[in-house]
């Protein structure tokens, strides 16, 4: 299990709908629950991506997956 984290720039609304196009099903076809303002569960592939955002200035934004890492840390970089 990965756990990961990042500061952006971006609103915490964005970063979250960036990770539903990103990881749901218009994405990498993940299967999308717990879709809120904060946070948000992707499951699918064996494995799971958790995110949550607690807005502010920078945003922070925590990751935490399992079979997910590589596309994790490739999304780090579109929110970055």
């Amino acid at each position: 299990m990965g756990r990961y984290s990042i500061n952006t720039k971006m609103d915490a609304e964005d970063v979250v709908e960036a990770a539903v196009d990103y990881f749901g099903e218009e994405g990498l076809g993940l299967e999308s629950s717990d879709v809120g303002a904060c946070c948000a569960t992707f499951e699918g592939g064996g494995g799971f991506v958790r995110i949550n955002v607690d807005a502010g200035d920078p945003t922070e934004v925590e990751l935490v997956t399992r079979e997910w890492d590589h596309d994790v840390k490739h999304f780090m970089t579109k929110i970055k």
